[in-house]
């Protein structure tokens, strides 16, 4: 009997022991993030909509933004055609940005901006062009150069938001953005007719003349 007990006794532990033991698959840690992998913030977008949406706000900044730098360039400017050109699209702009704040509506969301560090660079890398060129032909082709490369960015993000609002099913919201996709495109055709005509051969015209 005392033999049975002792048996018994001791598969009890063993059980016991094999309860209590966590297994493998309990203790594995999560595998550890790929090397160079940027760990993403407490706000970061975990949907498509969300992403849409943070993207919205970025181009709503950068239009923002830009209200302000193109009367600055406007000013800068000495060919009557090409400074037309900069305050037409000023216009235009504005007309952009109440279409983005009727985007945020039909995705029932408040009209926000956060800053965007890409139009903010242009901007600022356009004014460091009008600050290191002489007013006439030459300033006015580093305006038209820094102008196209904001051209380029904002087809790229409005190109990109008609895709999201597609796939999102925001057929509305899409047609909106596509007419300002639309008038980036134009705007930019507009700048590379301006540079072609005259302005870059004016100012290629203003090197032959300090070769002199």
């Amino acid at each position: 009997m005392k033999t049975a007990t002792k048996t018994t006794a001791k598969k009890t532990t063993s059980t016991s022991k094999a309860k209590s033991t966590p297994s493998a698959t309990a203790t594995a840690k999560k595998p550890a993030a790929p090397r160079g992998q940027v760990k993403a913030k407490s706000t970061a977008a975990e949907g498509l909509r969300e992403l849409y949406i943070d993207s919205l706000k970025d181009i709503y900044w950068a239009e923002k933004a830009l209200t302000k730098a193109l009367p600055k360039m406007a000013k800068n400017v000495t060919t009557p055609a090409l400074k037309a050109a900069l305050e037409d699209h000023l216009a235009v702009t504005e007309e952009q940005i109440a279409r983005l704040e009727k985007v945020f509506e039909l995705a029932g969301k408040k009209a926000v901006a956060k800053k965007c560090e890409a139009m903010d660079g242009l901007i600022k890398e356009g004014q460091d062009i009008m600050e290191s060129t002489e007013p006439g032909p030459v300033r006015d082709a580093g305006i038209i150069a820094a102008s196209q490369k904001i051209e380029h960015y904002e087809i790229a993000t409005y190109g990109t938001l008609c895709a999201f609002a597609k796939t999102l099913g925001e057929e509305e919201s899409a047609a909106l953005l596509h007419a300002t996709l639309e008038e980036e495109k134009e705007a930019d055709t507009t700048l590379t007719e301006a540079a072609y005509n005259t302005i870059n051969f004016d100012a290629a015209d203003a090197d032959e003349g300090e070769m002199e």
